[in-house]
């Protein structure tokens, strides 16, 4: 079995993992100030996608020329369609050349097959299985066999710890070879009720003076879970951006949430906001739940342009901020660039991790259960610091490691 690894090497990011020239694992996108697609083209015969993030799903529609087979969970193909058309949508509004058109949306959706977790499969040659990944509602680990019998395990993203919208993932296979994410190796989540206390007493003491607070969410997981936490406080917020639209999908499939009536119960108790009503928002002692998470775009440039130089105010960044985007530079520099013009910011910038992948802990845990029961070798991907981990991967479990370049090939 040959591995070309075609993105998110030695970086976060354009998630993309070629098999035997034929069966493609994720086709992402990376964000930043020039959006970076999987490196020396491909023309797989079959496209597995773990979840719906952009970083994973966001460059299938553009391999839709060559009609590949489209495997994914039913919720990450409703999620990642949505995600597609409003890609598609912003880049018409802003007069930009898009990665694929209307056509290639409609051949997405006309080859994607909806495959549950747990149910084995048969694409081209290959055996296949999606685990539940835990890291979104739909996410879904990959396993592959070729007619050898050879076998590869591809993480994606992978939480095994709870979270207040899915439970963590819980249940691995035995294959020759783990590809596994390191966004976070080298780093510990601390407990998550001590993330969530000290981020409701930020959000209290704002609100206490008057101040506004613009929570930036992911519109896939952070912001259905942000709201739940919200709501277990009694604390009722505005929610604006594609986090309405995701929940409204996410609602139908209530057998991959954690607590399916408490997600109900929290968006019945927010207060959603569309378009024009954004100026009737009183921005005095205001929670805003809004995309995008990186402030990259959406809704949330809307509202910084009124409170940038609100020192009252704050920022509460829940999520993981790539390098280049403007999320990354307002916890750097405290800039961002707002609709061509460089904003300094007087608003708070705070970060809580409230990451959806798996932990420094979590991560070497997973890799040593799969060295225990046999792997033979590890390959390190999406993450800053692959090749630290491919190390401690050799050093701790004496399996053969690798932190993959972008183009490297390797075979198992």
């Amino acid at each position: 079995m040959k591995l070309e690894f075609k993105g998110a090497c030695r970086e976060v990011g354009r998630s993309a993992v070629l098999i035997d020239d034929r069966i493609m694992m994720d086709y992402g996108l990376k964000p930043g100030e020039v959006t970076q697609y999987p490196v020396n083209g491909a023309r797989p015969e079959a496209v597995l996608v773990s979840h719906a993030h952009l970083d994973h799903s966001g460059a299938v529609p553009n391999l839709m020329d060559i009609t590949p087979d489209v495997f994914m969970t039913p919720l990450t193909f409703d999620l990642s369609s949505m995600l597609a058309r409003d890609t598609l949508r912003i880049a018409e509004r802003n007069r930009e050349i898009a990665a694929y058109d209307s056509t290639d949306l409609s051949r997405f959706v006309e080859n994607t097959h909806r495959i549950d977790t747990g149910v084995e499969f048969h694409t081209h040659g290959y055996n296949a299985q999606f685990y539940d990944a835990g890291h979104i509602p739909g996410a879904a680990a990959i396993r592959l066999e070729d007619k050898s019998g050879k076998s590869v395990y591809y993480t994606g993203d992978i939480n095994t710890i709870d979270t207040r919208l899915v439970s963590g993932a819980t249940d691995f296979p035995d294959v020759d070879a783990l590809i596994i994410e390191s966004t976070y190796f080298g780093n510990d989540h601390p407990p998550r009720k001590e993330i969530e206390k000290a981020f409701i007493d930020s959000l209290m003491d704002t609100l206490n003076v008057g101040g506004n607070v613009i929570v930036p969410a992911f519109a896939i997981g952070r912001t259905q879970e942000i709201l739940m936490l919200l709501d277990a406080h009694g604390i009722k917020a505005y929610v604006d951006g594609l986090g309405v639209s995701a929940y409204k999908i996410m609602i139908k499939h209530p057998d991959t949430l954690r607590n399916p009536t408490h997600l109900r119960k929290a968006f019945a108790n927010a207060i959603m906001v569309y378009g024009p009503k954004r100026d009737k928002i009183p921005l005095e002692s205001t929670v805003i739940v809004t995309t995008a998470g990186m402030l990259s775009g959406g809704p949330v440039l809307y509202y910084l342009k009124k409170l940038y130089r609100d020192p009252k105010s704050k920022i509460l960044l829940t999520g993981y901020q790539v390098e280049g985007t403007n999320g990354r530079m307002a916890l750097d520099n405290r800039v961002i660039e707002n609709d061509g013009v460089i904003q300094q910011l007087e608003i708070k910038v705070e970060q809580y991790d409230f990451s959806a992948h798996c932990g420094d802990r979590e991560l070497k845990t997973i890799v040593r259960d799969f060295c225990d029961r046999g792997t033979e070798q590890v390959f390190t991907m999406h993450g800053e610091d692959t090749e630290g981990f491919a190390e401690w991967v050799r050093s701790e479990t004496g399996v053969n490691a690798h932190a993959p370049q972008l183009g490297d090939h390797f075979t198992i």
